[in-house]
């Protein structure tokens, strides 16, 4: 039998320009700032940003944030 609560969704994605703990803060804020988002974490030593959300994310509203904080999200991993 179904349940009605959904499993959290994790989606990596590859961002490339991130260097340090500012980079890491600065993306946490604006990606976990979005509708939906409940988790960010990043990994500067893989270039890999992960994102926990309730439903299936949307790329476009992450990599449109990614840009504007002055980093480039090149793909979903």
């Amino acid at each position: 039998m179904p349940s009605n609560a959904t499993a959290p969704v994790t989606t990596a994605y590859a961002v490339d320009g991130m260097t340090c703990g500012h980079c890491s803060a600065t993306l946490t804020r604006v990606i976990g700032g979005l509708d939906g988002v409940t988790g960010v974490h990043v990994a500067l030593d893989t270039g890999r940003v992960t994102v926990t959300s309730a439903a299936e994310p949307d790329d476009t509203a992450i990599a449109e944030v990614v840009d504007e904080a002055g980093y480039e999200l090149t793909g979903r991993l």
